[in-house]
């Protein structure tokens, strides 16, 4: 993908510079378009992933070049619609759910929103591709309403605290690329795998 712009689609502004600055410390240089579309996560969680794909279609017909969804709960519709709106559309959890299968066969999901965890589950079962994997997950209670407050630390205060109470695991995935920062303060010896750095890797990747 060198010399080519990224778009990145987003649910959420808060993503805006975290991928800007993922940019700026592992690819100098690259160019990257930022698309945010809060109601395509609104209505997911009212009416299921699904009933985002017409509004997905809309925005992915609009951008140019190739196009990397940051949100977990519409990306694996948005990824269908590849074919039809003719550009490449890439998930950022999808590098992080292929290293979770091959890090252990006891894996836990944690998430924030509940309409998360389906396609979660689904693209878990896709890297697995026929492995014997055990998958747990857990909604981290109270965790969406501190994000939607604003309240960043006591948002990602919450997901470490349950990535330290996950027992019988060999490794802990993060459902939602705005829990990265989590992986940071865990103090759990399991590892704990976030989306954004290595899905931005593999969509710069050349």
């Amino acid at each position: 993908m060198s010399g080519q712009a990224l778009t990145l689609l987003h649910t959420s502004p808060v993503h805006v510079p975290v991928f800007d600055a993922l940019r700026d410390r592992d690819h100098p240089g690259a160019v990257l378009w930022h698309l945010v579309v809060p109601e395509l996560l609104e209505r997911a969680r009212t009416h299921g992933p699904a009933s985002a794909a017409p509004g997905l279609r809309e925005v992915l017909a609009g951008a140019e070049g190739p196009v990397l969804v940051t949100c977990s709960t519409i990306a694996g519709v948005a990824e269908s619609l590849a074919p039809a709106v003719g550009r490449p559309v890439l998930r950022v959890d999808r590098p992080m759910a292929a290293a979770a299968v091959r890090t252990g066969p006891r894996i836990v999901v944690l998430a924030a929103v509940g309409s998360t965890l389906a396609p979660t589950l689904e693209l878990l079962e896709q890297e697995a591709a026929g492995r014997d994997v055990t998958v747990r997950t857990h909604l981290v209670a109270g965790a969406w309403e501190r994000f939607e407050a604003g309240d960043t630390h006591g948002y990602l205060g919450l997901v470490a605290r349950a990535a330290d109470e996950a027992a019988d695991a060999d490794v802990i995935l993060l459902a939602q690329a705005s829990m990265a920062g989590a992986a940071d303060l865990a103090r759990t010896a399991v590892p704990v795998l976030s989306s954004p750095s290595t899905g931005l890797a593999a969509a710069l990747r050349p």
